[in-house]
């Protein structure tokens, strides 16, 4: 735990996941004021608006919070502009590589993570000058991979000579314990801050992660190639129809579903849970109490003690 801690400059090694749309400044601040590392995930945002959450968090916490720049949104360049203008001391990145803004990045001491789904990613963002790794299995909510958390983990541990923070299927401390036993140096938890007081999505939203069951997700989206696991509803419905269209028609099915996606999940957050995209990981079905995010570190933290205690004391 120690080295991502040091890296991070925070008390618990525990990162807030990136959630476009719902990581804003007020969430963000309460996991970095609780001791975590708070997000603010740019997504597709106009700069304009990462700029004032990035403003809105240091007005909140003087402790160390970080921005998740998505590579393929269209404002990428003016976001990772804003970060250096900013001061930004973290950037997590994700859906390509950063290596064109490395130089920037390290020349204003930031610390840079980009997410893996693979080994041979990780290993490509090490010889990039990566910091470390988040390697996110696709149990996560959102954009995902094709591997699972559990089978990936050890093999990029293995591979990169870099802290390894899992993430993907972690919403509570059995969850952290056994992430350290596959050899990660922290966690990134995205899902349960879902139900935290500081998260901004309706209530729709957060009714919508309490009352699912365990088989309650599904992915969609892969017709297009980008494959998103979400909570099941009338959207994801639609959307599954055109995965098993013929092969010869496959172009045109994902232009529609990609249409078809468009502010889809904005409707979600904004409380349209049948008719948006409601993106949430395979841990909802644990999930139940809405807390402070100070209340979920805490809890977090004191299963993962109890479950290694626990193991060290059978062994």
């Amino acid at each position: 735990m120690t080295n991502i801690v040091n890296l991070l400059g925070i008390k618990y090694p525990i990162i807030q996941g990136a959630m476009a749309w719902i990581a804003d400044a007020r969430l963000a601040a309460a996991v970095s004021e609780a001791g975590g590392l708070g997000i603010i995930a740019a997504g597709n945002a106009p700069p304009c608006w990462v700029r004032t959450e990035i403003r809105a968090a240091k007005a909140l916490t003087a402790k160390p919070f970080g921005v998740n720049i998505m590579l393929l949104s269209p404002h990428a360049d003016d976001v990772v502009q804003v970060a250096l203008e900013e001061g930004v001391r973290v950037v997590t990145t994700g859906a390509g590589s950063p290596l064109k803004y490395m130089q920037g990045f390290k020349e204003r001491g930031m610390v840079v993570i980009p997410i893996a789904p693979s080994v041979a990613f990780a290993k490509k963002m090490e010889r990039t000058g990566a910091d470390a790794i988040i390697a996110e299995g696709m149990e996560a909510g959102g954009h995902i991979g094709k591997l699972t958390t559990m089978a990936m983990m050890p093999q990029i541990v293995d591979a990169v000579n870099l802290p390894v923070i899992a993430a993907g299927g972690i919403g509570d401390g059995r969850g952290m314990a056994a992430a350290f036993m596959l050899g990660a140096a922290g966690v990134q938890v995205g899902t349960r801050f879902l139900l935290a007081h500081e998260c901004n999505v309706a209530e729709e939203y957060k009714q919508a992660i309490v009352n699912a069951k365990d088989i309650d997700t599904t992915i969609t989206g892969g017709v297009t190639g980008h494959p998103v696991r979400v909570i099941r509803n009338a959207f994801s419905r639609q959307l599954e129809e055109y995965d098993f269209i013929a092969k010869d028609q496959r172009a045109e099915a994902a232009a529609i579903v990609e249409k078809l996606g468009s502010g889809a999940l904005k409707r979600a957050v904004d409380g349209d849970v049948a008719g948006g995209s409601v993106m949430a990981g395979q841990i909802a079905g644990m999930l139940e109490k809405r807390q402070s995010a100070a209340e979920i570190i805490d809890d977090i933290m004191r299963g993962c003690r109890e479950t290694m205690s626990a193991v060290s004391k059978g062994w």
